[in-house]
């Protein structure tokens, strides 16, 4: 009788894919796929999937520490960065973690590949029975409704109790494919308006007026060694043609040959042709070659052979810690709603980002242009935050309109992360906005979470060259780039005087830098059915702390 129960047993456990005498601790779990994805059925035995593994960090509270040291005024070790190797050794996982997964792949006849300098994340590959079997689970086939794109995913798994404390999470596993919310919104511009520009910023938006608004010099910069990095996605290409003719009609004063250079990851590319014309990307580098006069540009052209399904996002952060000597100040103008996102991911994802901060890197994304709806305006209830803007240790730009005053575009994503609480360097700001809204939104935000966006830019009506016509463009797409290379141009001064560049902002920008921004005191951003927040005196979940002045920006960097 023992017998047959053990026979018994033991087909049991190999009909699960479960090894005998193995217990397993579940790591991650969705109650459902999310909205637009609908279930094809168990995904093929044979299908081989590339996963990351992630190893439990080993001093993620340490490198907090060095990099709110390195990046607050006053404290010893301000701008005094880290190597590439001094960062990695923060978050590199302990001997005991690599050699405890390394074993444990062996024995399943697997090899991983080191993927980051502090080889907290590895790469491997497998089919979809044995990731069934190693992780407890059940792969699915899912399908994205609006494009057909099939992806194998799981609703839960599980990691081998033994594994506890040394491996952290897989991905992709409960993480769906997203694409970015963020879109830049185009639309016709008048011969008129194009042929006669807006020199104050009052009904369209170009270089020349962007300088003399917030204050910023023609002069050119002199630091060759000071990068603005540029990324780009989804198939968005600038193009050079594209960039001479914006110089040409927006930026006469400086040559029209005037180029950028472009870096690649993961199959990236630049064609040139009318047809390979983005938006996005013409938008991005064509306002920072025409506002941050002289410093280089580098487009980073992300490709589609990701296998992140974070749209490259956790490619191109992996890619620049990888990098020796990385673009100082990098802008991005893409992002989607918070809970699209594992929590665990967004932590994992932002521990990277400390890790450039505490290098000296400035880390700038665009807020979102969804109001309080998240990324783009979604059906909501309660208010969407927006990842990675509402990562505490990325800048988070928002979106104003019109002069004398500046008020917030309504489509300036802000709110509270429901994943990070408020950081120690805005808890005064953000606890004097709350005072002030009181039980208004009471249970539709978090009020305990990381407050964005940090600052502001102009957003609506951006001049852009595309395909060799001149169109008018909104977002904060148009917001992240003018306030990137702004800081960009401060870098640059701070160099030419022998000093640090500003890496991480917020601490610099919630104290020292604070009185050197324009406040904006007017404008909401609606959404989920309601009014949203209200631009106020002082930091707002809509323009943040303000817009930039260059000259006072200067003087608040020590210059």
């Amino acid at each position: 009788m023992f017998a047959r129960v053990l026979v018994s047993s033991l087909f049991f456990a190999l009909a699960l894919g479960t090894p005998l005498g193995r217990t397993f601790r579940r790591r991650e779990q969705l109650e459902s796929a999310p909205s637009g994805f609908t279930l094809n059925g168990p995904a093929s035995p044979d299908q081989v999937l590339n996963l990351r593994i992630s190893l439990v960090q080993s001093n993620v509270q340490g490198l907090e520490d060095a990099l709110y040291a390195v990046s607050t005024p006053g404290h010893p070790k301000y701008g005094q960065y880290l190597t590439k190797e001094e960062a990695a050794e923060f978050v590199a996982p302990a001997a005991d973690s690599v050699n405890a997964v390394n074993a444990w792949l062996s024995e399943n006849g697997l090899t991983a590949t080191p993927m980051t300098p502090a080889g907290d994340w590895l790469s491997v590959q497998m089919p979809v029975n044995k990731a069934n079997e190693l992780f407890n689970t059940e792969f699915q086939v899912y399908t994205n409704q609006e494009t057909g794109k099939q992806s194998i995913r799981t609703l839960e798994y599980s990691i081998p109790t033994e594994l506890s404390g040394h491996l952290d999470i897989v991905h992709p596993t409960i993480t769906f494919p997203t694409r970015s919310l963020i879109k830049p919104r185009m639309h016709a511009v008048k011969k008129r308006a194009a042929a006669r520009q807006d020199s104050s910023c009052a009904t369209s938006v170009t270089p020349a007026c962007i300088l003399s608004l917030y204050n910023i010099p023609k002069t050119p910069a002199t630091d060759s060694s000071n990068v603005l990095g540029v990324t780009g996605y989804e198939d968005e290409w600038p193009q050079k043609s594209d960039l001479t003719s914006f110089l040409k009609q927006f930026r006469t004063d400086i040559s029209s040959t005037t180029a950028f250079t472009v870096s690649t990851l993961d199959g990236g590319s630049d064609p040139q042709s009318s047809d390979d014309a983005g938006t996005e990307a013409d938008l991005d580098v064509q306002f920072t070659v025409g506002i941050a006069t002289g410093v280089p540009v580098d487009f980073i052209s992300v490709g589609d052979s990701t296998n992140d399904d974070l749209d490259g996002w956790l490619d191109t952060i992996n890619y620049l810690l990888n990098e020796s000597s990385p673009p100082q100040t990098v802008t991005t103008s893409y992002g989607t709603n918070e809970n699209d996102i594992s929590s665990d991911l967004a932590n994992n994802y932002c521990n990277a980002a400390m890790q450039l901060g505490a290098r000296g890197v400035s880390i700038i994304f665009a807020s979102g242009d969804g109001g309080v709806a998240g990324g783009h305006g979604s059906s909501c209830t309660d208010f969407l935050p927006v990842f990675p803007a509402a990562c505490p240790y990325v800048t988070s730009v928002g979106a104003t309109q019109g002069i004398s005053p500046e008020t917030a575009a309504d489509f300036s994503s802000g709110g509270f992360s429901n994943i990070f609480p408020a950081p120690s360097y805005q808890t005064s700001q953000v606890k004097s906005f709350l005072n002030g809204l009181g039980s208004t939104y009471k249970g539709l935000y978090n009020a305990s979470g990381r407050g964005f966006p940090d600052v502001a830019a102009q957003g609506v009506n951006f001049q852009v060259v595309i395909s060799g016509e001149t169109e008018g463009v909104d977002g904060t797409s148009c917001a992240s780039p003018t306030f990137a290379s702004v800081i960009a141009l401060v870098n640059d001064q701070l160099l030419a005087a022998g000093k640090p560049v500003l890496g991480f902002l917020n601490p610099w920008l919630y104290g020292t830098a604070a009185s050197a921004l324009n406040d904006v005191t007017s404008g909401d951003n609606p959404g989920c059915n309601t009014n949203g927040f209200t631009a106020g005196t002082g930091w707002d979940p809509v323009t943040g702390l303000g817009t930039p002045d260059y000259a006072k920006l200067l003087s608040a960097a020590g210059l």
